[in-house]
């Protein structure tokens, strides 16, 4: 006589469900961040159009100094005055001579605040600087 209980074992499934939603919230996260952490783009600074400007070739380790309407120098998303911009540029410099920098400057600053990040940049002894412009709509004269 066999008085021991018949455990029935049901087969482990992958529960897929779940899967599929944390899957779809990490990607969903990642696109939206990602466009806007790849430029470092300042969102209040609106370049300039230019007529033949073409998409740039990014290289990697490009630092990106945005100023603003108003003059406000910001690299990596914090505002700095020009004393320490030449600062960082000179210890980056030291270990990347060829250090490319875009300036990402607001259509409508003044270009003696340009001129202050242009002269940082010659202080720390970096030649290699680009401008950053939008297309402009070829549907407009």
């Amino acid at each position: 006589m066999n008085l021991r209980r018949r455990i029935v074992y049901e087969p482990m499934a992958f529960q897929l469900a779940p899967f599929i939603d944390v899957l779809m919230f990490l990607l969903v996260f990642f696109l939206l961040t990602w466009n806007i952490a790849r430029y470092e783009q300042d969102i209040e600074v609106k370049v300039p159009t230019a007529k033949h400007a073409t998409d740039p070739k990014r290289l990697p380790g490009e630092i990106i100094v945005n100023v603003r309407e108003n003059g406000a120098i910001v690299l990596n998303r914090r505002e700095i005055p020009p004393d320490e911009l030449r600062d960082i540029l000179t210890k980056i410099v030291k270990d990347f001579p060829d250090q490319a920098v875009i300036l990402r400057a607001d259509e409508d600053v003044s270009y003696r605040h340009v001129v202050k990040v242009l002269d940082a940049c010659r202080a720390a002894d970096l030649w290699n600087i680009a401008f950053a412009t939008n297309r402009s709509d070829p549907k407009q004269p």
